[in-house]
């Protein structure tokens, strides 16, 4: 759940990210830890107040190359800042400063306390000051503003981070203020103040030509004519040395000012007077186009994306063109966004709003050619058609020319791609050009400084607002659960939410919940998203869609038309080139043009997601256009890539485990291998919803002899993960798929690991109902593996009902069994167990001479982790007999050996009992190591956190360490 986004008010912390790094805590400068913390740290700051999504944070950490873990990592970098700038907290969900946030994180602080947040409000403050003629005061507050830069935006941090975006946005937030100063200073004769703060901005942007064209008058305002035309060589020069081009028109007038003596910042001839012409007159009025079509009459959320696009209004005619781009999916609503926020600006733009739809994805026609577009502007500017120059590069310089020292919007809608794009932007400042595109903008934002602007499907309160305000607040509020519904069938997707409003509007007394249900209905088909009685392409979604799909290359269009073959909506690239067939290579090809048309997205490295509707339209294209044979190839690919690869995964985790033998993969499937624990571990993480999904359903497509081995191949990460519901249900549904096939074996296996499930959840009649059943299975079939580990778990069922005794008896059969199985691991299991059996019982120094021997056997045999687990087993026998020393130096080994294997669970239960050990004479210590582990077993979800919550809280001396902290 989403915090309180207030900022703190917690006057004991002050930050400061304009320049290095800093914080403070009651005075005190905190250190903040390793480079990534801080990076972690300034991310945040540089966003204060505002949720920044995890994947942000992973991509500017890591960039397109993150570790398998990575997420882990940013969750333990959490961890650390949460206890560094709240000390004392006693859980996560207590956290005021640093809050989890819509998907991410966010740092709640005032202004008072950042640096940056008191320069956005003096700079504010000045524009407004500026804007309203008030320039002595404005001078005054841009030149406070500046005072606060010591440095470029967290300064210190390795390069790679601080070229991030949101870094590189701060610091040019910095350089538009600086030349805001420059010109208030000058209409304010304050320049003196202004001086070397401009200075110090000049020289961190020596190729900002307007800054440096600020610079040079401020210099010639204070009588410094000599530096100023120096320093306007100097740029001149570095111009032509690094970019190739001579100074524009801001440097060139500067220049001329200083050459006449002339520092006032204004020109003889006004800003907005029509430009001379060639015999001195002036150039007869254009038009003043109005263009802009009639925006929807309901209008509902993106208050977000509206502030975005209201920061790239231009704040005097100077600046430079702005662009900004908006994608998003098909039906999302980019038109409906542009020109509701073109509308409410358009007397922002004196000289007129331009439109036109570039039809770049219509069902009727053609894209248009730039050539044609420039044509239609061409002549809405005043040019009749037969003065249109014939040739494309003198038709854009005639259009450029136009608009020169003109302030207009241009919008250019349902643009194909960039290159259709560029010829349409105007070439000088005081424009605005707003672009609408299924496409994914990039390369305009590459060649042009395109500003991008992603809009996702609106939320569900947008979605609730929608529906109230086009049938009417009453009817939605007397059936809400009906509107949820309808609100979720139509994924939030505004196009889909239209067509259902009109159909529920000519229907006004027919009850919400009838419309709900017929969406139910047709969940898995497009046809009750069309408008009753008409074929009207650009309302009916399957058609809105099709634009797209039928503008890919053809191999694009097949992996579409795969993607609803994913059980969930998030897809690897390795799962979408098993599904395809293609090398890994090609399908990254694909995927790539598969997110630029916006037909998925892309929210970490690798992954892709596809909207539920399109989902639906991928399967509509498939049956229409595939084979079955060939969807059956694919599906099998992509079932055995995730058995194959979490087989693999658990492998190398589960070192000390069997694993059932697979049948050899399908031709063209794609199996990741792994060579480290950690990037095994953060695979499974990623992908188990996925292995859920088809462990509970493969069955609905025949493929029941695969079930039971990924219900296998799962059955140690669940039990750690503590999904213990999730479990029963994955290895009571393997069950009956592997009974249907009359599998023996798969049958043997699921009794084993059902029935272990079932007794972790107290279930313990039947969990030995299933244990004795797998014991029967697999001494009839002469497993002696197999029926070892089943004694092992009845041994555990014994010992949940106090019954030790006869777990000793398992466990004896379990060891004499793996003796005669040469299976060294699982002998030293089997001692530690009985170990930690005579724990159990009292018997301390007994459990002493088993899991030592336990740890010589685990040793000689290479496996970590037994031995992780018989160091625990001595750890916590040393500390029954009070051996303090001994019990944590036997908890630190198996804690460095989990962390070398990268178990995060068993991290955090051995952190347990070394908080146990500290308990009764360190409580400040076993507060601490408590609450790394319940940072961890919350970052798993396991419900085991909840013990150590309650822990924290009842334990006296824990609480009051805690409190005095």
């Amino acid at each position: 759940m989403d915090s309180d986004p207030t900022p703190t008010t917690d006057r004991s912390l002050r930050f400061s990210v304009l320049g290095p790094l800093q914080a403070w805590y009651q005075e005190t400068e905190l250190h903040l830890g390793p480079p990534k913390q801080q990076s972690v740290l300034a991310l945040l700051l540089v966003q204060a107040g505002q949720p920044v999504p995890l994947h942000q944070i992973v991509d500017a950490l890591w960039g397109d190359d993150p570790p398998a873990r990575a997420v882990n990592v940013v969750q333990r970098h959490m961890g650390s800042l949460r206890r560094l700038l709240e000390p004392g907290l006693l859980q996560r969900s207590e956290a005021r400063v640093l809050v989890r946030a819509a998907g991410g994180y966010r740092l709640n602080v005032g202004e008072e306390a950042l640096d940056l947040l008191r320069f956005r409000e003096l700079r504010d403050a000045g524009q407004d000051a500026a804007e309203n003629g008030r320039q002595e005061e404005a001078a005054d507050l841009f030149i406070k503003a500046l005072s606060l830069w010591r440095g470029p935006a967290a300064a210190g941090l390795p390069h790679e981070i601080r070229s991030h975006t949101v870094f590189a946005g701060v610091d040019a937030e910095y350089f538009r203020a600086a030349r805001a100063a420059a010109q208030a200073a000058l209409t304010a004769r304050r320049t003196k103040a202004a001086l070397p703060l401009l200075r110090h901005a000049a020289h961190g942007a020596p190729l900002d030509e307007v800054l440096q064209a600020c610079f040079i008058r401020v210099l010639a305002a204070e009588g410094h004519t000599a530096p100023a035309l120096e320093h306007y060589r100097s740029t001149r020069s570095q111009l032509a040395t690094e970019l190739g081009v001579a100074p524009g028109a801001e440097l060139r007038a500067a220049q001329a000012a200083v050459l006449r003596r002339t520092a006032h910042h204004t020109e003889d001839t006004p800003a907005h007077a029509p430009a001379p012409t060639a015999s001195g007159g002036r150039r007869p009025q254009a038009p003043h186009p109005a263009q802009l079509p009639a925006g929807l009459h309901v209008f509902t959320g993106r208050k977000e994306e509206i502030k975005r696009l209201d920061s790239l209004l231009p704040t005097d005619p100077h600046t430079a063109v702005v662009i900004s781009a908006i994608g998003g999916a098909p039906g999302v609503g980019k038109t409906t966004l542009a020109l509701h926020w073109a509308h409410r600006n358009a007397h922002r733009f004196p000289d007129g709003q331009l439109y036109i739809n570039l039809r770049g994805y219509d069902p009727a026609a053609d894209p248009l050619t730039p050539s044609m577009a420039i044509g239609y502007f061409l002549e809405s500017l005043g040019i009749p058609s037969e003065r249109v120059p014939s040739r494309l590069d003198s038709q854009i310089a005639l259009y450029r020319s136009l608009l020169a020292g003109r302030r207009c919007l241009i919008l250019l809608d349902n643009a194909r791609n960039a290159e259709q794009v560029r010829p349409l932007l105007p070439g000088t400042p005081g424009c605005l050009t707003v672009v609408t595109s299924r496409e994914q903008m990039t390369g305009l934002a590459v060649s042009a400084g395109a500003h991008l602007l992603r809009i996702d499907v609106l939320t569900v309160a947008e979605s609730l607002e929608y529906l109230s305000k086009r049938l009417g607040e009453s009817r939605v509020g007397r059936e809400h659960e009906a509107a949820l519904a309808i609100v979720e069938h139509c994924g939030r997707l505004p196009l889909t939410l239209a067509i259902v409003c009109a159909r529920a509007e000519i229907r006004p007394v027919t009850p919400l919940a009838d419309i709900a249900a017929e969406l139910e209905e047709r969940r898995d088909s497009l046809r009750a998203f069309t408008v009753d009685g008409e074929n009207d392409p650009v309302t009916d979604t399957r058609s809105v869609f099709s634009w797209s799909y039928r503008a890919l290359t053809g191999r694009a269009a097949e992996a579409f038309r795969r993607l609803w073959l994913s059980p969930a909506r998030d897809v690897s690239l390795e799962a979408a080139a098993s599904m395809t067939g293609l090398s890994m290579g090609a399908t990254r090809q694909v995927m790539s043009e598969l997110h630029r048309a916006s037909l998925c997205t892309s929210e970490r490295s690798g992954h892709y997601s596809t909207h539920d509707l399109l989902r639906v339209f991928s399967k509509e294209m498939s049956h229409l256009e595939d084979s079955g044979q060939s969807l059956e190839g694919a599906r099998r690919r992509l079932y055995d890539h995730y058995l194959h690869t979490a087989h693999n995964a658990s492998t190398v985790i589960n070192t000390h485990r069997e694993h059932p033998l697979l049948p050899l993969a399908a031709p063209g499937t794609q199996v990741t291998s792994f060579t480290d624990t950690e990037s095994a571990a953060d695979w499974l993480h990623h992908e188990i919803s996925n292995l859920q999904t088809i462990a509970l359903h493969d069955t609905d497509y025949g493929a029941d002899t695969q079930v039971w081995r990924l219900a296998a191949v799962l059955e140690l990460f669940l039990d750690r993960s503590g999904r213990r519901q999730e479990q029963i249900e994955i290895q009571s549904a393997a069950l009956s798929a592997a009974r249907r096939t009359a599998d023996t074996s798969g049958q043997a296996h699921m009794h084993r690991s059902l029935g272990f499930a079932l007794g972790r959840t107290g279930r313990n009649a039947e969990a030995e109902s299933h244990l004795n059943e797998a014991l029967a299975m697999f001494s009839k079939a002469g497993d002696l593996s197999g029926e070892a580990l089943t004694r092992r778990y009845l041994a555990f069922l014994a010992n949940a009902g106090e019954a030790h005794q006869d777990a000793l008896l398992h466990y004896e059969a379990a060891a004499s069994l793996y003796k005669e199985a040469h299976h060294t691991v699982g002998i030293a299991s089997v001692s530690n167990e009985v170990g930690w059996t005579r724990i159990l019982m009292g018997d301390f120094e007994g459990a002493l001479r088993d899991c030592r021997h336990a740890v010589d056997v685990a040793q000689r045999a290479g496996n970590r982790n037994v031995e992780a687990a018989s160091w625990d087993s001595l750890g916590v026998a040393h500390h029954r007999l009070g051996r303090k020393g001994d019990a944590l130096q036997a908890l630190h080994r198996a804690l460095t050996c989990y962390r070398e294997l990268n178990d995060a669970y068993l991290i955090a239960d051995t952190l347990i009992h070394i908080g146990d050990v500290h308990a009764t004479e360190s409580p400040g210590q076993a507060h601490a190591v408590w609450t790394e582990a319940l940072d961890i077993l919350d970052s798993l979800g396991h419900p085991e956190g909840d013990l150590i919550r309650e822990r924290l809280r009842n334990e006296p001396g824990i609480r009051q360490t805690a409190d005095s902290g």
